[in-house]
């Protein structure tokens, strides 16, 4: 029997780590079904999930429906980069060691085929908070309504319970935001700090009203599971929105870029996107990852 990755679903843990893996070279794809297999038994879809990128599927001989590479966009004065990789990784636990270890063990076996190319440590801040202060992920949907959203309802083997993933890194300017005045920054968020409140006479390039799920046609739902992240003077937030599609976060973005309208996120007044990558989580079959749906 199917079942999602039960770690999507979870509420943000204290600690993550994010890995992205490259293919090493052509040479290793005869390499990548041995290296899958020995890494399906370090995932477990919850402490663990796991996304698969485009060009490895193509390189298993794979084929499935939806999955694409992130797009490069340039908007309204604001450019959004792909740096779309093989695998994606999402470490999630409570312990910052635990999480060094698990990740070697998955680096190993995943050796020679797959090379990591990227680490990143993330963390939650109050009680799920940006760094600029704001609540994240307000407008997510809860329940049923989740599970609808982030989570493919049926399709061909291995598909039902399948999700795809969006991850980017965006850095924060936050010197530049602490600047602002309180009511400046809540304008550009479309939110009061203090309470969270939804701004009635917010302005139209207002993050909450470039990303209003409901605003678009069909509605936009995606289920946010992004945390704050630093390192070195660097600062800012790790998004990661899942979805039964990619064209939910696809639309918010180009929105947010001002490819719809010219109005771009007032966001990037302080904050721009370092990266970008789609994956595909494949559903859990008697608590292994199922392959079924690109063939293996």
């Amino acid at each position: 029997m199917s079942h999602f990755q039960s770690g999507i679903l979870a509420p943000v843990p204290p600690l993550a780590r994010h890995l992205f893996f490259a293919i090493e070279s052509v040479d290793a794809l005869g390499q990548l079904p041995a290296v899958l297999t020995a890494l399906l038994p370090l995932v477990d879809g919850d402490a663990t999930v796991v996304g698969l990128g485009e060009s490895l599927v193509h390189a298993l001989d794979g084929k499935l429906a939806g999955l694409r590479a992130f797009p490069a966009l340039s908007g309204a004065g604001v450019d959004v980069p792909s740096t779309q990789h093989a695998l994606w990784v999402w470490l999630r636990g409570d312990d910052r060691g635990e999480l060094l270890h698990r990740a070697r063990a998955i680096e190993a076996a995943l050796a020679p085929a797959l090379k990591l190319v990227q680490s990143t440590d993330s963390f939650r801040y109050k009680t799920g908070h940006d760094l600029t202060g704001y609540e994240d992920g307000t407008e997510n949907p809860e329940g049923e309504a989740a599970i609808a959203a982030a989570f493919v309802g049926d399709g061909a083997a291995g598909e039902a319970g399948g999700s795809f993933v969006a991850v980017q890194h965006w850095a924060h300017n936050l010197d530049h935001f602490a600047a602002m005045p309180q009511d400046e920054q809540d304008k550009i968020i479309g939110r009061r700090k203090t309470d969270n409140a939804e701004l009635e006479d917010a302005p139209e390039s207002a993050h909450v009203k470039r990303t209003a799920q409901e605003s678009f046609e069909p509605e936009a739902f995606v289920l946010r599971r992004s945390m704050p992240w630093a390192e070195g003077g660097a600062a800012g937030l790790l998004f990661v929105a899942f979805g039964c599609t990619l064209d939910a976060f696809e639309v918010q973005l180009r929105r947010m870029a001002g490819l719809e309208d010219g109005i771009a996120d007032a966001l990037f007044r302080f904050s721009r996107p370092l990266t970008g990558g789609y994956y595909w989580c494949p559903p859990l079959r008697d608590g292994r990852l199922d392959l079924r749906a690109i063939g293996c």
